[in-house]
């Protein structure tokens, strides 16, 4: 489908035109291009847009618009009265609702008075409270931490007239379906609804019906992309021992400026950067049992290049922009293939060239499958010289193509014309009875909602060491250097062998 990539054809207003020229954008990606008219036109949309195709300023731009808007009709607040957001923004995790926030000080920048404020967890109520009482344009916020103002009542949804939301795949997958129903529902029935996912089979579509109005359908840069700047490598191992060789490796190549290490849980982000540290490198592990302040520090020094190796979970990975990530690595494999597609995103931004490894053992074939399946892509076969498997390589098949916007096969009529049935007593159950709940070996909600837990779950596979008992650092822990008075780009000891908290 053609469409014009000029932001001057969208006929924005001139403050979002300067805006954007401030910013050093004149061509709209494919998915602003065509998200934008209809939006700003206040139609529905189900968009199905993949990690770094822009799709955070094709619902910013039209929110900003309808602003400007009611700016410019005169209207008025009443001082002291608390009317809440006019758009609603809802994200799965913190980080992708600062992204959020940033983007939307960005290009709002000549909006004047323009009052944009974010609910997550990790941050003090109180100053949550301020932001919530006083004057407010735009609400950025997860599920779970806006839930507890609302049940509070101090809240308010009563004016919202578009509400996004941002990766609704990974926020059902997080356990928030119930908690979007509830929002949903106290927000006017006249709102305009933009919804954002990585696919919309399934449970997803299910709820996109349910929220939207004759919703028209954009499908880009889909699952299936080649991701041409990105080389996808993937290497077998034979155990532990064999993957730790293989990852120390590529950590130590001349071609790696920064990496980011995928593991499926906090325990082993917290084990693994532990491992690296001892080897020398400027490492910090991220995950969602980390205070916000310390997450937001770890970033900044990541993105000041302060950190050359980050070790991370899925939840906490969400939303990261960082163009000088040259390499993410799978250490760990994803609990859903569509994760896979977001891991390696974050790598090959900004037109840069980036490669995308993962480290897979024999019983890690079946999610390899899926990948690919989802995909359609098989993911390259590589060695490293001296440290080739010594284990036959596992029997695979080829990749076989999925749908976005209808539900995956199996069977005639299957998943169609039923209406969305909320999770209740026998709760939500897509697809031929299978009840929908957050993985058990890895509770994404609870761990964004609920101290941290460092037990791993019975059964789960890992390399042994994977069970020591792991310490908790602060922000960007410096980790130890290799050698005597090495001191790895600035950082310096500041946490205790024998666990605990140091400043």
């Amino acid at each position: 489908m053609s469409f014009d990539s000029n932001f001057a054809s969208l006929n924005l207003n001139e403050n979002l035109t300067r805006a954007l020229a401030d910013a050093g954008y004149t061509e709209a990606t494919e998915v602003q291009a065509r998200a934008i008219p209809p939006a700003l036109a206040g139609s529905d949309l189900m968009v199905a847009s993949s990690t770094g195709s822009g799709k955070t300023a094709s619902f910013i731009i039209p929110a900003l618009a309808r602003i400007l808007a009611a700016r410019a009709s005169g209207e008025r607040r009443d001082r002291g009265t608390v009317y809440g957001p006019r758009v609603l923004v809802l994200t799965p995790t913190r980080e992708l609702a600062m992204q959020v926030a940033k983007a939307a000080t960005v290009y709002g920048r000549h909006v004047q008075g323009l009052r944009v404020a974010t609910v997550v967890g990790g941050v003090p109520y109180p100053l949550q409270l301020k932001a919530l009482r006083g004057p407010l344009d735009i609400l950025i916020a997860t599920p779970g931490r806006l839930i507890d103002h609302l049940t509070s009542g101090k809240a308010v949804l009563d004016n919202v007239e578009i509400l996004v939301l941002d990766e609704a795949d990974r926020m059902l997958d997080m356990g928030f379906i119930e908690d979007i129903q509830l929002i949903a529902e106290h927000t006017p029935k006249t709102r305009q609804t933009l919804m954002y996912s990585a696919t919309f089979a399934g449970h997803v579509g299910r709820l996109a019906q349910q929220l939207l109005r004759d919703a028209q359908k954009i499908d880009v840069a889909s699952h299936t992309d080649t991701h041409a700047n990105i080389e996808q490598r993937l290497h077998w191992v034979d155990n532990g021992n064999h993957k730790n060789a293989l990852l120390d490796h590529i950590l130590t190549t001349r071609e790696m400026e920064q990496a980011l290490v995928f593991t499926s849980t906090q325990r082993d982000a917290d084990w693994l950067a532990d491992r690296l540290a001892d080897q020398g490198h400027a490492v910090a592990s991220l995950h969602g049992a980390m205070p916000q302040g310390r997450r937001t520090r770890t970033l900044t020094a990541l993105r000041r290049g302060e950190l050359r190796v980050l070790v991370a979970t899925d939840v906490a990975a969400r939303g990261i922009d960082v163009p000088t990530i040259s390499h993410v690595i799978n250490y760990g494999l994803p609990m859903k293939a569509e994760d896979y597609v977001h891991r390696i995103g974050r790598t090959g931004r900004a037109g840069k060239n980036g490669l995308a490894v993962t480290l897979a053992d024999r019983g890690d074939t079946g999610m390899i499958r899926r990948i690919q399946h989802f995909t359609t892509q098989n993911i390259p076969v590589a060695t490293i010289l001296g440290l080739e498997p010594k284990s036959p390589e596992p029997r695979m098949f080829p990749a076989r193509p999925e749908g976005r916007f209808a539900p995956r096969p199996g069977g005639p009529g299957r998943g169609q014309g039923k209406p969305f049935q909320p999770r209740g007593a026998d709760r939500f159950a897509p697809h031929g009875g299978e009840r929908f709940a957050p993985r058990g070996g890895d509770n994404f909600a609870a761990r964004e909602r609920a101290p941290f837990q460092p037990a791993r779950e019975a059964g789960a596979r890992g390399p042994g060491p994977f069970d020591r008992p792991s310490n908790e650092r602060s922000a960007f822990a410096p980790r130890k250097a290799a050698g005597p008075g090495a001191k790895p780009h600035g950082f310096k000891p500041n946490r205790p062998r024998s666990g605990g908290f140091s400043r």
